[in-house]
């Protein structure tokens, strides 16, 4: 079988040394020294000010939500994971969802003005498959209108624009530890700012709010994370490079075949170092999206309709109107089959089918 995708395991030899050094000390979370040590290196690694490691990528939405004090409407994308609206409305604040740009598949900026009312509190955008949004087109229209800016990156893990850090932007970032990322700690996620005051608060809130043994200086959740999950990490954060370099090798053999597929892949934002978190491939049409998964199903291949469908069906938001550009992209949005062991030649594979089917 070839998943849509397989998280990567170290030599088990290195994991295991870790866990040694861990039943040695009996100290298996509450910020043990594996997570402070994880949290600097990866700081290092992402070249960011202030990171804090917690539970999941989706508990790192919730801490920004809840530490930037937001009460109201929250401008977001429909086209994401479903983590991202749910957060929203979990925290009792209302998601308004602004339409995608067609091309990047991200948020468009140019539709952001038109959708802030006296209620808009803040703008939450996704970093569709790890390629940035328009970042400055989006916080100088926070900045003009007082907002807030969370960036949903759980794909963006290395991705930097410019330069700098995609988690640089914003007043948080976060990003999802998921085993499924190319980066994982089996489950996991941070929050990133560049505020030391925000950093403070969010340690107080994925805390219980604790400020010692017996004092709370916040309302607090349990959003930490264990002694495993960070040894996982600090395994896992010496073999990342290697990994990206793999996916980038892999995701150009399968450019070779675009030239005959029916279809394209979502524009990369200029001036992105891009690191291979997926490779999405937009059908012309969703009868041939569907007829190209049965066909790869019925030869054990799996790929994932991802991200579908567009967040306006959900149960829990107000559908007041629809975003059309999103919903066409949902429906022939597919995400193949990408990750470290793949093969040049499964790939071949793959594309013969999904050639096969198109061309009869």
């Amino acid at each position: 079988m070839i998943p849509v995708t397989k998280p990567f395991l170290p030599p088990i030899e290195e994991y295991q040394q870790y866990l040694k050094d861990i039943w040695s000390r009996n100290w298996l979370t509450n910020n043990g020294p594996l997570v402070n040590e994880l949290e600097l290196k990866l700081k290092d690694y992402l070249s960011v000010k202030h990171l804090l490691f917690v539970t999941n990528g989706t508990i790192a939405i919730q801490l920004a939500i809840k530490a930037l004090g937001l009460k109201g409407k929250i401008l977001t994308t429909p086209f994401s994971y479903v983590a991202t609206t749910s957060s929203i409305v979990w925290e009792g604040c209302e998601p308004v969802f602004v339409d995608i740009d067609p091309a990047s598949c991200n948020i468009d900026p140019n539709k952001i003005e038109a959708a802030i009312t006296s209620d808009t509190v803040a703008i939450l955008a996704t970093h569709v498959y790890g390629n940035p949004c328009d970042v400055e087109a989006i916080d100088a229209i926070a900045a003009r209108r007082n907002l807030k800016v969370i960036y949903d990156g759980a794909h963006a893990f290395g991705v930097t624009y410019k330069g700098k850090s995609i988690f640089e932007y914003g007043d948080i970032s976060t990003c999802s530890f998921h085993a499924t990322k190319l980066f994982h700690t089996v489950e996991g996620g941070c929050v990133v700012t560049r505020d030391p005051e925000l950093l403070k608060k969010i340690a107080y809130l994925r805390n219980f709010g604790h400020d010692g043994p017996d004092r709370f200086a916040e309302l607090g959740i349990n959003g930490k994370n264990s002694e495993f999950h960070a040894a996982m990490g600090l395994v896992n954060l010496k073999y990342v490079d290697r990994i990206i370099e793999t996916r980038k090798n892999l995701s150009q053999h399968y450019d070779r075949f675009l030239d005959t597929f029916q279809g394209v892949k979502p524009a990369l934002t200029e001036g992105t170092e891009y690191n291979y978190a997926y490779y999405p491939v937009l059908f012309h049409s969703e009868q041939l999206l569907l007829r190209v998964v049965e066909s790869l199903n019925q030869n054990w291949i799996h790929p994932r309709r991802y991200f579908f469908p567009s967040l306006e069906d959900l149960p829990y938001v107000h559908k007041d109107f629809r975003c059309a550009v999103s919903d066409a992209v949902s429906r022939r949005a597919l995400c193949l089959p990408l990750y470290d062991t793949l093969t040049n030649e499964e790939i071949d594979m793959i594309f013969r089918l999904i050639l096969r089917v198109q061309n009869n």
